[in-house]
């Protein structure tokens, strides 16, 4: 295994690490307050942001293939850890924020022709942007193939009903295009019920009824999540993406690669983390001595060091199995990372909030933010009990 990062890495870790010093950090107190008066609507110092990534040759670097930058993910991967540094611009900015990634790499993997004109298109080059509607409220969605929302032949189309809640990026006025997750024929095998369609957000029949709050923040910023309820939805035939009864291992491709790009990104909060826990540990005073010098702050910072090393090696391991291998080969260490990364990082938050005292409670540092970005990863693309169920079962398959 070679994790050295080659050239190409090199060239664009030095380009990402300068628009992150010139154009990202120093837009991130701006970038608070245009979100607090811009409703569902991005911030507007984001298209700025995104013209100057575009000019830099920082965009779609985590798409493969010719549709994107090419990269492997094991080239990707110290890209999207130094973009963990800011998640809630530096991913938009270069195009490369999730739901839209994961939509654009399952477009480019299982779309036709002119659904890839029609909406794959128009995302790679930022001008709208989409939602992945599969988690609902009735049922456990933790098992996909729970899902319950009905996607029904009439002739030449599909009638949608069904609700779903928890949608990221629904809200946001830009977002144009919905896959959807639903049943097609519920007495087909257990995983060949379900299916994906393509449903415009203004199609008649979609209702956004609300956004979801996450620890209280609606995360309107980045257009929030949504409850949705489908009525009697119509689209053409041809918004289905692959064959009918092909939606759950289309979702599994479409989330391998997504699971390792937050688990990518939670390294670069870990690091932002422990870079402020440090500063403030060294800046405040407590009973006569610096805070740095205090046993239990110096305890918090070595283990931060340590967790970091141990998950970011994980996950440039894992990288370089899904480049060498596939997904599937790598199946055990996606699992693996996308339970591992989330609670350690979450760690690691949790110190620094406790060395800044009120302040890391507050709005004037990312932290709390940050800590609710990375507890929520460990719900979003199947909550921990499920991967350790599945690894698990893979484990002691091998004994059986």
């Amino acid at each position: 295994m070679d994790f050295a990062f080659d050239s190409v890495t090199e060239d664009l870790r030095e380009r990402l690490l300068r628009f992150m010093d010139e154009c990202v950090y120093p837009a991130e107190a701006a970038f608070e307050e245009q979100a607090a008066t811009s409703g569902w609507s991005p911030p507007p110092l984001l298209d700025d942001l995104k013209d100057e990534a575009r000019k830099r040759g920082l965009w779609n670097l985590f798409l493969p293939g010719d549709h994107g930058a090419g990269l492997t993910n094991l080239q990707y991967a110290p890209l999207a850890e130094i973009m963990g540094r800011s998640p809630s611009i530096a991913p938009v900015a270069t195009n490369c924020a999730a739901p839209d990634t994961g939509n654009m790499e399952l477009l480019a993997m299982f779309g036709s022709e002119w659904q890839r004109k029609e909406w794959l298109q128009p995302l790679l080059d930022g001008e709208i942007r989409s939602a992945f509607a599969m988690t609902e409220p009735d049922v456990a969605s933790s098992d996909a193939t729970n899902i319950a929302t009905s996607i029904v032949r009439d002739g030449d189309e599909y009638v949608i009903n069904g609700r779903k809640w928890f949608i990221s990026g629904a809200m946001n006025p830009n977002c144009k295009i919905l896959i959807v997750m639903g049943k097609t024929n519920p007495d087909a095998p257990k995983h060949r019920q379900q299916s994906m369609i393509l449903v415009p957000r203004d199609t008649p029949g979609v209702h956004i009824k609300r956004g979801m709050h996450v620890f209280g923040y609606t995360d309107a910023d980045h257009g929030g999540h949504a409850e949705i309820l489908f009525e009697d939805v119509r689209v053409p035939a041809e918004n289905l993406i692959g064959e009918e009864g092909g939606g759950f291992a289309i979702a599994q491709a479409r989330l391998g690669p997504g699971r390792i790009h937050h688990c990518m990104r939670l390294i670069g909060m870990a690091e932002r983390a422990v870079e402020l826990m440090c500063r403030r540990a060294l800046a405040r005073t407590t009973f006569g001595r610096p805070v740095a010098e205090q046993g239990v702050v110096q305890d918090w910072i070595a283990e931060s060091r340590i967790r970091i090393e141990q998950s970011r090696l994980l996950v440039l391991k894992t990288a370089w199995l899904m480049d060498t291998v596939g997904n599937q080969g790598a199946h055990t260490e996606i699992q693996a990372i996308k339970i591992s990364t989330p609670i350690t990082v979450e760690w690691i938050l949790d110190k620094a909030v406790q060395v800044h005292g009120a302040g890391g409670v507050s709005q004037d540092f990312p932290l709390a933010a940050l800590w609710a970005g990375a507890r929520s990863l460990r719900l979003a693309d199947g909550p921990d009990e499920v991967h350790k169920r599945s690894l698990a079962y893979r484990e002691l398959k091998r004994y059986m």
